[in-house]
This record gives C-alpha cells, structure tokens and sequence, in this order.
C-alpha cells in the first residue's frame, strides 16, 4: 500500500491555536487565571444549559475531584460499565469508592439500565453511565433508577462534547460531568478536562478541590490536590470551543456518508431522540475482527482503533468476576472507523471500499 495512512484520530491545530497561546505567553499570565475563567464560563454557555463549569488538569482529574466533590466517600458503590476507557473505574477507586460493573446494552454501547438496577445495594451511593463513542446513554432510564432508589447520577461525557439526549445536553443531567479534552478528543485544550457541576456546592468544592484546598491563598479549607488548567491550555480550549460546531456537523457527515456506504458490518446506531457526535464511528465485525483491522491497514491503508479490547473488570489492576456478556461480546467485536473531521471526500471513499472489500472476502 503506497497511499498514505488515513489515521484513526487526528488532533486539529492550526494558526489561531498558535496564536491564543502566543498571547496568554506575552501577557505573562500563566498559571489558572482570566483564560481559565472565561473558558468556564464558555463552555457552560455553549455545551451545558448554563451549568457551573469548573476546569481542571486532566479528564481523569476531572472524574476524581467530581465524585469526591459530590460526596463519594470510602465503603460507597459507584455503578460504572466496565467497557469503558479504565479512567472511569480508576476514579471511582481513587476516591476510595468501589467501582460496581454493570452490562451494556448492545445496540448504543452505553450502561443497560436492567443491569445497573441489578448492581443496586444499600451501599450504592450512585451511577455513573459513560455516553461512549459520542452517543449519550439512557438518561430518562438511569435518572428513572436513581429517584427510585435515592441515589446520585454522574456522567463520564468524556468523548460526547455535544451530544444531546431528548432535547438536553448531556453534561446537564448528573450532579456532576466530566468532559475530557485530550489532543484526540472531539476538542481539545491540548490537556485538561471540563467539569459541569449540578449544584453551587459540588462547583464550590471541585474549586476547593483543585487548588490545594483553597479559594484564598494560604487559607486551605481541605486537603486539596493540584489540578488546575492553566491559562496556556484555557487559551487553546476557547478556540477549538468556537470551531466546535463546524467539525460536530462535519463529523456526522463523515458519519451519515459511511451509513450509505458500507456493506458486510453492523454500523452504529442512534437512539430516537438522540444526538451522537461521533467521537467513534464504532463498527461490529464478527469473526476475525482483529484480521479485519490488519488488512485494513496493511492493504488498503486504513487506521482503525479497537475501543475497548479488554473489559476494566478482567484488567489485572482490578480482576474481578462479573458475568457481563454483552460487554465480553463487544469487546470481541467493536473497531473503531476514521470519523475525523480531516477526512476528504476521497478518505471517505477509500474507508468504504477498503471495509467493504474485505468484509466480501472474509476478511
């Protein structure tokens, strides 16, 4: 194959990048200051209704400081899925929570609520669905769960900037959530993560959280940590925020143009009422998957990405036994398509030929 690789993922920055972080280096201003406050302010006006956001170093960070800002505390059960990215169950352990693993359903790859209501104990103090992929789980289902049994919802929107579930950004619905902004995510800050808070409390404590335990200097409140974004990384955010849209738009065109084209595979799913923005374009292939995933590359120059091979509980960093079928099939089966919003008109056409010739062949 002599064409260059159309990569799984590809991180967009440009001139105005470049140029919002010469600024924030002129101004002297690095550390958490007034770019760090305006991208808050941003990105709840933009992505969630309005809720207090709260920026911090990273996703996982993110997801940490959330749970322990929202109450999470040692002897608690935080029902997670454990086909996820690790960070989600991590978090819950960091906390000193006990993450609990819930089944997916198979069509959206999100929490199955039928088996987060058979993970429920006493000592369940929440759920915390994953809107995998950029397709938001069953909120109407898991906020239903949750009155019922007096519980907290939580959301990990790690890869779903955007998404909606009947109308309602996600990110609006929990007591808190957590948007990453990794270089591969659908917007990046080049590091850091965004935490949309459900009350004034959790936005207060969260602030705690990340800055040493205090709101003024040398007054520690608590025990804090050090997870503040800086105004470098702040400066990036608000940009790729302002071209957010654009590339959401372009990515559920590369979306809707692989729906139409390709043959032999099982192609995500959208919920009625949702909103997915493609972080994944996440097929299913039976039988040989990871052979599937070689030939693309190696015959047709295609990247590809398998999310999620093992499943968090069976990592040696847990290695627990819960009998999620579902979860063991899609980790069997799922590859991960070029979705991205640089893919040309000629990208598109080669992934469909290149997924549609060796799906005929058997891979």
């Amino acid at each position: 194959m002599t064409a260059q690789t159309i990569p799984a993922a590809k991180p967009i920055i440009g001139d105005d990048e470049r140029e919002a972080v010469d600024r924030v280096m002129r101004s002297g201003m690095i550390a958490q200051g007034p770019e760090v406050a305006a991208f808050e302010r941003e990105f709840g006006e933009r992505l969630v209704d309005g809720h207090e956001c709260v920026a911090v170093s990273s996703g996982t960070s993110g997801l940490h400081l959330g749970l322990l800002a929202a109450g999470v505390r040692p002897g608690d059960e935080v029902i997670v899925p454990s086909f996820t990215f690790a960070a989600t169950a991590n978090s819950v352990a960091l906390a000193g929570a006990t993450p609990v693993f819930a089944d997916i359903e198979p069509t959206y790859f999100c929490l199955d609520p039928a088996s987060v209501e058979a993970a429920i104990t006493p000592r369940t103090k929440a759920i915390m669905p994953v809107h995998l992929y950029g397709h938001p789980a069953n909120m109407t289902a898991l906020r239903d769960i949750a009155d019922r049994h007096g519980i907290a919802l939580y959301e990990d929107a790690a890869q779903a900037h955007g998404a909606q579930w009947q109308g309602a950004p996600v990110g609006s619905f929990g007591d808190f959530a957590m948007f990453s902004l990794y270089p591969t995510k659908n917007m990046t800050s080049g590091e850091g993560g965004m935490v949309s808070c459900g009350s004034a409390e959790v936005a207060r404590a969260l602030r705690l959280l990340r800055n040493q335990g205090m709101e003024r200097r040398y007054e520690n409140e608590v025990v804090g940590f050090n997870a503040r974004m800086t105004d470098i990384h702040a400066a990036i955010g608000r940009v790729q925020l302002g071209k957010l849209p654009g590339w959401t738009a372009q990515r559920q065109q590369n979306a809707a143009y692989l729906d139409a084209h390709l043959e032999g595979v099982s192609t995500p799913a959208v919920a009625d009422g949702a909103v997915h923005v493609y972080h994944q374009y996440t097929i299913r292939v039976e039988g040989d998957r990871d052979g599937f995933a070689k030939a693309l590359l190696d015959e047709h120059g295609v990247g590809s990405g398998v999310y999620y091979p093992i499943p968090n509980h069976e990592l040696p960093s847990f290695n627990l036994e819960f009998d999620l079928p579902e979860t063991r099939r899609a980790c069997a089966e799922v590859l991960s398509l070029p979705v991205h919003p640089s893919l040309s008109e000629d990208d598109l056409e080669r992934i469909a030929v290149a997924v549609n010739t060796i799906s005929k062949a058997g891979a």
